[in-house]
């Protein structure tokens, strides 16, 4: 096993939602389970980090990455040109590439039917990855791969809605519109799907409250129709003696929340 092989096996785990964002990936572990040398590790990490697909800090190791709101929305915009782009400048595609993704596709649905969630995520991100090979650029179906893996993990991050079964319908959409020679279709049908993917993610609940989880996290927890003790109030000579007393009957963490 050489370096590549083990990057490609973090990237196919992170499109099978196995590794979450923010997942450390300590180069001892992963030495010992890929039975192979902390040197071909850290070469892997480094590969996937000039991909963005991992970061480091000095102190703490290897990291997958977090992307942020703006990360996500340059993301699905990179796929959006990358693969509407490739769909509007290919040619005809041949019998044996549409039944390479025609299989791809009973793939999807029969694992819809199954319990593995990790099949199913990759199956549906992967679907893009080799309708670029279909289409007959590798090099942007490495590209694409990297991307998917990305957009996988703003998924988990931002706790996507979108329907599995609704994607599969859409790439079955997508490949009938290129079996009919429709390019212009099929190019609408990928705007359009991508398009539905990042509308389900939840981007702007963290922007409409930034302290939401706090203010959830410290909400009242005593039962209903039962009241605190109030604190007993101080003597003005012990309140000057009190470092928690305020002048104000509301606290820091009061007014904030």
């Amino acid at each position: 096993m050489n370096s590549s092989d083990i990057a490609d096996r973090i990237v196919e785990a992170i499109l099978a939602q196995k590794l979450a964002p923010g997942s450390r990936l300590g180069e001892q572990a992963l030495s010992m389970l890929f039975d192979c040398s902390r040197t071909l590790v850290r070469e892997a990490m480094m590969q996937l980090a000039a991909r963005g697909i991992v970061t480091v800090s000095s102190r703490r190791g290897w990291f997958v990455v977090e992307p942020s709101e703006v990360e996500a929305r340059e993301a699905f915009e990179a796929r959006r040109v990358i693969e509407t782009g490739l769909i509007r400048s290919a040619g005809p595609m041949d019998k044996a590439k549409l039944d390479k993704l025609k299989r791809h596709i009973r793939e999807e649905k029969q694992s819809l039917k199954g319990t593995d969630v990790g099949r199913r995520s990759y199956l549906l991100g992967d679907f893009h990855v080799c309708l670029a090979e279909c289409l007959g650029n590798q090099l942007l179906a490495d590209t694409l791969r990297d991307f998917t893996a990305r957009t996988t993990l703003i998924a988990m991050l931002y706790q996507s809605t979108h329907d599995a079964a609704h994607s599969c319908q859409e790439h079955v959409e997508i490949v009938q519109a290129l079996e009919a020679g429709d390019t212009a279709r099929a190019e609408a049908l990928m705007a359009q799907h991508i398009g539905h993917v990042q509308q389900a993610l939840r981007l702007d609940t963290a922007a409409a409250d930034p302290l939401a989880e706090l203010r959830a996290a410290l909400a009242p927890v005593a039962a209903p129709g039962r009241t605190r003790t109030p604190r007993r109030r101080l003597a003005k000579s012990d309140a000057a003696d009190d470092p928690l007393s305020s002048p104000t009957p509301s606290t820091y963490l009061g007014a904030v929340l």
